[in-house]
């Protein structure tokens, strides 16, 4: 729950503010570090698991908090591999936000930062919501590059752990794996509860005029 919780929030956070660059400003390379995003989307993590298991090894010699058998060093793994799509997705909906709501903020004295996170970010809730959604609910499922990373059972996550009861030839524990499988559902549950006030109105926005 750390890890796809922390996942989640920092890719919603860094995400957005990605997002916000690409759709307000103009600035050189933008087009190009756009095509640059969605090409290295194009190839899944898996295909690097070899690649993001060495480059953790050597960043943990230096860096000890982000070598193997650490959350964070999992949680910037995880992070990598959905800000691109995200990003895309956020600055798609960022740019149906009027910019001259942006404009009217400044004339009033508003800074920046006040522009983004007072005005642009609330109204970008449903987005936030649904980005929210399903980087928990991937980061929460995701197996290959957890059980790459990680060593020891205290440091596990949830389906590496799981795993643990139907690894071996002879002694599969399917009740308890089942079992877990269920609980593992209700995080998502809730959070969906918790969020769909936002995401119907993501859904729905636009729809009716008059």
């Amino acid at each position: 729950m750390i890890v796809a919780g922390g996942t989640a929030i920092l890719t919603v956070m860094l995400s957005a503010m990605a997002a916000y660059a690409f759709s307000r400003f103009r600035f050189k390379g933008r087009r190009v570090s756009m095509l640059g995003l969605l090409l290295v989307q194009m190839f899944p993590q898996l295909l690097a698991i070899v690649a993001i298991y060495l480059m953790v090894l050597n960043t943990g010699e230096v860096f000890h908090f982000l070598g193997l058998n650490s959350l964070s060093a999992l949680i910037i793994v995880y992070l990598g591999g959905a800000l691109g799509i995200n990003t895309w997705l956020m600055k798609g909906f960022f740019d149906t936000i009027p910019k001259e709501l942006d404009e009217s903020a400044r004339v009033d004295g508003a800074s920046p930062s006040q522009v983004f996170w007072g005005i642009v970010l609330p109204l970008a809730a449903p987005v936030l919501s649904v980005i929210a959604m399903i980087s928990f609910i991937a980061t929460l499922n995701e197996f290959v590059i957890a059980s790459a990373i990680l060593e020891t059972q205290q440091k596990f996550t949830l389906p590496v752990g799981l795993w643990q009861y139907i690894d071996q030839k002879y002694s599969e524990h399917w009740g308890p794996f089942a079992a877990g499988v269920l609980l593992a559902a209700i995080p998502a549950t809730l959070l969906f509860v918790f969020l769909q006030r936002w995401i119907v109105e993501g859904l729905t926005s636009g729809a009716v005029k008059g």
